[in-house]
């Protein structure tokens, strides 16, 4: 018996499993680090300001390729969905919440975009591994530091995640692979491998998990890609 699939839907079981296979968070670094965000990031994250024209301009360099250029074609070719390009109709319901927290927070809509895409594939029900949830894949711990009640919220989930990402950029003064590298494997591994410079990523790449440097690559791609669609 023939049976025919729609492309479309072969597209997201494919992506389904990427998801799940490369971008879930790594439990050890999220257990060590949940137990921080909740004493921090109620001091560190409440001084966020969307005057802070310093991150702004960082996330922009992201994608004008200001920042050191990683391996991202040997990081993508392992992936069956490494050349997957970004369906702009995807993120078309959330393009208001991602504007909204974009100004609020000083990032560029781009990076936040390449971080949801990443994490989630815009897919606000989605639970990894390690459990965390939704578009920008918060741990509970992260999420409830961030005053995020309901991780499945677009708008909350959004909001918080940005939040997080704009306080990683702060802390690392603006270096963008420093900060996604904290943003997936934990800011205490981060802190305590010293690569909290985007050189430092660029150097020393091969001391981060594997995930965590597949991710840092393909955020950033997707952010640049972001960027050219406007």
């Amino acid at each position: 018996m023939n049976v025919t699939m729609d492309p479309r839907v072969v597209k997201q079981l494919l992506l389904s499993q990427w998801i799940n296979n490369a971008n879930s968070l790594d439990p050890s670094a999220q257990t060590e680090d949940g137990s921080v965000f909740g004493l921090l990031l109620n001091d560190l994250l409440g001084s966020s300001d969307s005057s802070d024209t310093g991150i702004s301009e960082a996330a922009s360099s992201v994608m004008t390729g200001g920042l050191p250029n990683l391996s991202y074609s040997s990081v993508l070719n392992g992936s069956a969905l490494g050349a997957l390009t970004a369906d702009s109709g995807s993120s078309s319901a959330y393009d208001g919440l991602i504007a909204a927290a974009a100004s609020k927070y000083g990032l560029d809509p781009a990076l936040i975009k390449g971080v949801i895409q990443t994490e989630s594939g815009f897919n606000a029900g989605a639970v990894s591994p390690a459990g965390a949830k939704g578009l920008m894949q918060l741990m509970d711990d992260t999420a409830k530091g961030l005053g995020v009640n309901d991780s499945f919220d677009p708008a909350q989930n959004i909001d918080g995640g940005a939040r997080f990402l704009s306080y990683l950029l702060r802390k690392y003064d603006g270096n963008a692979s420093s900060a996604l590298a904290a943003y997936n494997a934990g800011p205490g591994r981060v802190d305590r491998l010293g690569l909290t410079t985007d050189e430092a990523i660029r150097d020393r790449l091969a001391e981060l998990p594997e995930e965590t440097q597949r991710y840092i690559g393909k955020v950033l791609a997707a952010a640049r890609q972001w960027s050219r669609q406007g």
